[in-house]
């Protein structure tokens, strides 16, 4: 079976009046179906590595592949936003438009991708069935808890069937209740055959996942356990 995503000797240098390192000949692949998680201190190459996938920076050395793609040939913005459709993200703060409901936030997504109302009209209910927000759908984002708030975003990120599903600190502004039932529904999508690839800190989130972890520390990658916990 070939790999979902490859990071082939991946280094990422910035250099603006000090060079920085943010990470460094970096090896590791992820197969269709998995749950992997990114591991690391602050600053230990988490973010870096998904910038890189989702084609937001590119490495000053090596490759990376999704679907059998080296990324760094994407032709332009219309072929950059079509592999962001495959790949879902979803991140610490939650991006929504306050001014949108709950069904509008997701629509959105749906619209600049010039979906059309009737594809809106069937997907988006769908999806926010889901991640658990039918009885949202008319809300506004001040009327919802954090943990309510990341659900929207990660319905947002799941309306274009994405292969893969990117969470980086999903669960960094949620109290540690509302921290497991994100966890728990990403292991719900990751069920229904999503790969699934989180960067946490949250040790607590690690050690009771049992999946497979990859760990980071300053740039380099340090370990890859099938069965991973929180070493740092």
């Amino acid at each position: 079976m070939e790999p979902h995503i490859a990071f082939e000797d991946i280094s990422k240098i910035y250099s603006n009046h000090v060079t920085t390192v943010a990470v460094e000949g970096v090896n590791f692949q992820i197969m269709p179906g998995e749950f992997i998680s990114l591991v690391g201190r602050s600053g230990a190459g988490k973010s870096t590595l998904l910038k890189l996938l989702i084609a937001e920076e590119r490495p000053t050395q090596g490759r990376v592949f999704f679907e059998g793609r080296d990324i760094a040939t994407l032709d332009g913005s219309q072929e950059i936003s079509s592999l962001r459709r495959k790949i879902g993200t979803v991140f610490q703060d939650f991006k929504l438009l306050s001014n949108k409901t709950v069904f509008e936030n997701v629509a959105f997504a749906m619209e600049v991708a010039g979906k059309n109302d009737e594809e809106i009209a069937e997907d988006v209910p769908q999806v926010l069935e889901l991640v658990g927000l039918s009885d949202k759908i008319n809300n506004f984002p001040h009327e919802l808890s954090g943990g309510e708030k990341q659900r929207v975003s990660i319905a947002r990120a799941l309306v274009h069937r994405p292969g893969v599903l990117v969470a980086d600190e999903p669960t960094g502004n949620l109290d540690p209740a509302n921290t497991f039932e994100i966890i728990r529904l990403l292991l719900k999508i990751n069920e229904i055959g999503t790969t699934v690839v989180l960067a946490t800190h949250n040790k607590e989130v690690i050690n009771t996942l049992d999946r497979r972890v990859v760990s980071l520390d300053k740039g380099r990658l340090v370990k890859d356990d099938p069965r991973g916990t929180f070493i740092l």
